[in-house]
C-alpha cells in the first residue's frame, strides 16, 4: 500500500502460552503466612503457571508466537517485524525478540523489546500500530511474554502470590479503512508515564547493582493510582476514537487484580459482564496479561469480529495507557 492515510492494523491472528506448571493459592500455605481465602478476597487469584527451570521468556513468546502465526494462516517469513514487550528478557541483551526471530525462523525483518513492565503490551501494540500506519510494515507480531516467577521475593506474602508467568502475541496486518470509527483495526491509543511515581513499583536490582533484584511494590498507593489513571486513559482513548463507553462491547484490562478490575469498571460505568476477566486462573503475568485474555476471550467465544474492544493497563514508571481495537 503506499498511500497510508487510512491504513488500519487489523489483528489478524491471536494466541497465547501458558507454562504447564499450575500453581493453586494452597501451595504457599506451607512457607507463608497466607491462604487461599486471604489471596481469594485480595486479589480475586486463585491459581497461576510458573514456567519449568530453564525454561526462559522467549520460550514462552515463541510458543505464543506460533499459535498467533497459526491462527493468523501466515508463516515467519510473512512478518516483516515482531514487537515484543518484556520486563523479565533471558539476557541483558540481546532483546528477547531477536531470539523469537530466530527460533522462529524468520529470516527477514527486524525485531525488538519494549519495556513498561504491566503496560508493556499497550506500549508495543502502539509502536507497531505506528509502524504499520506509517508503512515501515505490513504484518507486525505483536507479543508479551513474563517469566516474573523469576524476580519474586518469596518471603514477601504482599507480592509473591500475585504474579505468574506466560505469553500472548497478536498478529497484526495492514488493512485499508476507511478512516471512520466503523474500521476494524486499532483506532486510537493513549500513553502516559510519570517518574515521580517509580518508587511505588520497581526491582530492586539491575546493572548498576550486579544482581537481578526482586519485585518491590508499594500495594495500596498502586491501587488508588490504578483505578484514576485506567479509567481516564480509557477515556482519553475513546474520545480520540471518536467513540463512547456505550459503543463498548468489550474492556480487556491489565488482569492484576480483581479489585481494580471491579473499580476501574465502575468508574468507567461499564458492567462487569462486558470485562474479559482471567486473573483468577493466571495471576498478575504483566505484559503479558492482555494479549493472553484476549486469546483466552477470542477462544471462549466472547470476542468476535467486528466487537469494539478496549485495552487498558498500568505498570511500575509508572506507566500506563490504552488502546481502542476493532476487533
Amino acid at each position: 500500500m503506499t498511500d497510508t492515510g487510512n491504513v488500519r492494523a487489523v489483528v489478524r491472528g491471536v494466541g497465547h502460552y501458558l507454562p504447564e506448571r499450575v500453581v493453586e493459592n494452597a501451595e504457599f500455605e506451607a512457607t507463608l503466612d497466607t491462604s487461599d481465602d486471604w489471596i481469594r478476597s485480595r486479589s480475586g487469584i486463585e491459581r497461576r503457571h510458573f514456567a519449568a527451570e530453564g525454561q526462559t521468556t522467549s520460550d514462552l513468546a515463541v510458543r505464543a508466537a506460533r499459535a498467533a502465526l497459526e491462527d493468523a494462516g501466515l508463516g515467519p517469513d510473512d512478518l516483516d517485524a515482531i514487537v515484543l514487550a518484556t520486563s523479565t528478557a533471558d539476557l541483558t541483551f540481546p532483546s528477547a525478540a531477536t531470539m523469537v526471530q530466530e527460533a522462529l525462523g524468520m529470516t527477514r525483518g527486524f525485531a525488538f523489546d519494549v519495556q513498561a513492565v504491566c503496560a508493556g503490551f499497550v506500549y508495543a501494540l502502539s509502536n507497531a500500530n505506528a509502524l504499520i500506519r506509517s508503512g515501515q510494515a505490513q504484518r507486525v507480531l505483536v507479543i508479551g511474554a513474563e517469566t516474573f516467577s523469576r524476580i519474586m521475593d518469596w518471603t514477601d506474602r504482599g507480592t509473591c502470590v500475585l504474579f505468574g508467568d506466560g505469553a500472548g502475541a497478536l498478529v497484526l496486518e495492514a488493512q485499508a479503512g476507511t478512516g471512520e470509527s466503523t474500521d476494524r483495526g486499532i483506532l486510537s491509543s493513549d500513553l502516559n508515564s510519570d517518574g515521580r511515581y517509580r518508587d511505588l513499583l520497581y526491582v530492586d536490582g539491575g546493572i548498576s547493582t550486579g544482581s537481578s533484584g526482586v519485585l518491590r511494590m508499594q500495594g495500596k498507593e498502586v491501587f488508588r493510582h490504578a483505578v484514576e489513571k485506567l479509567s481516564a486513559t480509557a477515556d482519553t482513548a475513546l474520545e480520540r476514537a471518536g467513540l463512547t463507553h456505550a459503543d463498548v462491547d468489550w474492556i480487556v484490562p491489565h488482569q492484576a487484580n480483581i479489585r481494580i478490575i471491579q473499580a476501574t469498571a465502575k468508574k468507567l460505568d461499564m458492567p462487569m459482564d462486558k470485562v474479559v476477566v482471567t486473573v483468577q486462573d493466571h495471576g498478575n503475568t504483566s505484559a503479558a496479561s492482555i494479549p493472553l485474555a484476549l486469546s483466552v476471550g477470542k477462544a471462549r467465544g466472547q470476542i468476535r469480529q467486528g466487537d469494539l474492544v478496549v485495552t487498558e493497563a498500568i505498570g511500575g514508571g509508572l506507566a500506563w495507557g490504552a488502546v481502542v481495537i476493532r476487533w
